[in-house]
C-alpha cells in the first residue's frame, strides 16, 4: 500500500508535510484476492494551493473527475488467474467495486470484462510487474516497470497474465468528450 506525504505550509510560511501515511480510502478488496485500490489525491478543477488542510479524498462521490479535475489512484492488481478462481464470485466482486470505486465501477462492460471508458486524460505508469494493455479489436501492448501509457479516453481494460501482482499509478484529468 502507498505511503502519502502531502505537504503545506506551517504559520510562519515554511513547506512543511501536514500529512504521512496511507491514503485514508485504500481497500483489500475481499472478493477479488489480491486487488489494492488507492485513492491518493483528487483535486478540483480549478485547484488552490496551498493545502488547506482537509483531506479531499474522503469526500469523493466518483472516482472519474469532472473536466479539469483530477484523481490519483494506485492499483495493486493480481494476476488474471483470481478472476478465473472456483472461488471468484463475480456477482460479489461487482458489487464490492461500485462501493470501493463509485463512478467508474459503473462503467465497466458486463459483457467484456475489464473494459472500460472514461471521459479522462490518464497517465498510467507502470510501477512494478508486468500489465497488459488492451484496446479494441484484440490490439494489445504489454508494459514493463517504467512504462507509461497516456490513455485518452479510449476504450481499454488492464490484463495481468502474469504469476505476479502489478502495481500502477494512474492521474486521472477529467475531460470533454469531442463528438
Amino acid at each position: 500500500m502507498p505511503r502519502r506525504i502531502v505537504t503545506g505550509r506551517a504559520a510562519d510560511g515554511r513547506a512543511v508535510v501536514v500529512q504521512d501515511g496511507q491514503p485514508p480510502r485504500t481497500t483489500a478488496l475481499k472478493h477479488t484476492p489480491g486487488f489494492v485500490s488507492s485513492l491518493v489525491w483528487a483535486t478540483p478543477a480549478q485547484p488552490a494551493v496551498p493545502f488547506a488542510g482537509t483531506d479531499p479524498t474522503p469526500a469523493v462521490t466518483s472516482y472519474v473527475p469532472e473536466p479539469g479535475a483530477t484523481r490519483v489512484l494506485h492499483l495493486v492488481i493480481p494476476p488474471d488467474t483470481v478472476y478465473r478462481s472456483e472461488d471468484f464470485d463475480p456477482v460479489a466482486a461487482l458489487a464490492e467495486r461500485l462501493r470501493t470505486s463509485p463512478g467508474l465501477a459503473e462503467l465497466f462492460e458486463p459483457d467484456a470484462p475489464g473494459m472500460h471508458t472514461t471521459d479522462t486524460v490518464d497517465y498510467g505508469v507502470l510501477l512494478e510487474g508486468e500489465i497488459v494493455l488492451e484496446l479494441d479489436a484484440g490490439n494489445e501492448v504489454t508494459l514493463a516497470p517504467g512504462d507509461v501509457v497516456v490513455q485518452n479516453g479510449t476504450r481499454h481494460a488492464w490484463r495481468n497474465r502474469s504469476t505476479s501482482p502489478a502495481t500502477m499509478l494512474f492521474v486521472l484529468i477529467g475531460a470533454r468528450r469531442n463528438s
